[in-house]
């Protein structure tokens, strides 16, 4: 595979929901060997990518899909306004802190998508939306990048080999 290929792979990876940066940034340390700052800084612009048309659009898209005569749309719908509610609560009790750090927790469901979608619908302002959501992100990038590295070192010193964690 070509570094190009490689780059392309972890920054689709980081832009779509559920794997984000957390999939890609191990993926681009541990099977790629690409270096770690070079993954952090990608895969976090990556991720922040869809989060202002998220902002955007997403209460249009999660209305129409709403009022769609299919009924998989509909369902799709209240997945979604059901995912952003669930989350809502600890966002308007810590507003752009609340946010930033729900979007900061490395875990599937917790980045930079699902806190824009909640930003949306609990009415955020769209600035305060993306600073929370790019501090979030690069905090997310910060944990990630140090568990990839620290599990390759730990990895390297199991084994008693010379693996290049730079």
């Amino acid at each position: 595979m070509t570094i190009w290929l490689k780059y392309l792979t972890m920054f689709g990876l980081a832009m779509v929901p559920v794997s984000e940066l957390r999939g890609a940034i191990p993926l681009g340390i541990i099977a790629y060997d690409i270096p770690w700052y070079q993954c952090y800084i990608l895969c976090c612009i990556a991720n922040l990518i869809p989060v202002p048309f998220i902002l955007l659009l997403i209460k249009k898209i999660i209305k129409w899909m709403g009022e769609s005569k299919y009924k998989f749309l509909r369902k799709v719908s209240v997945w979604i306004q059901n995912k952003a509610d669930k989350n809502t609560d600890a966002v308007n009790k810590y507003g752009i802190f609340g946010l930033m750090l729900f979007v900061a927790i490395p875990l599937p469901m917790t980045g930079a998508w699902t806190g824009a979608l909640v930003a949306a619908v609990t009415n955020m302002k769209f600035k305060r939306a993306i600073i929370s959501c790019i501090f979030g992100v690069l905090i997310a990038g910060t944990i990630v990048t140090l568990i990839s590295t620290g599990a390759l070192s730990a990895l390297d010193w199991m084994l008693g080999s010379k693996l290049d964690v730079a």
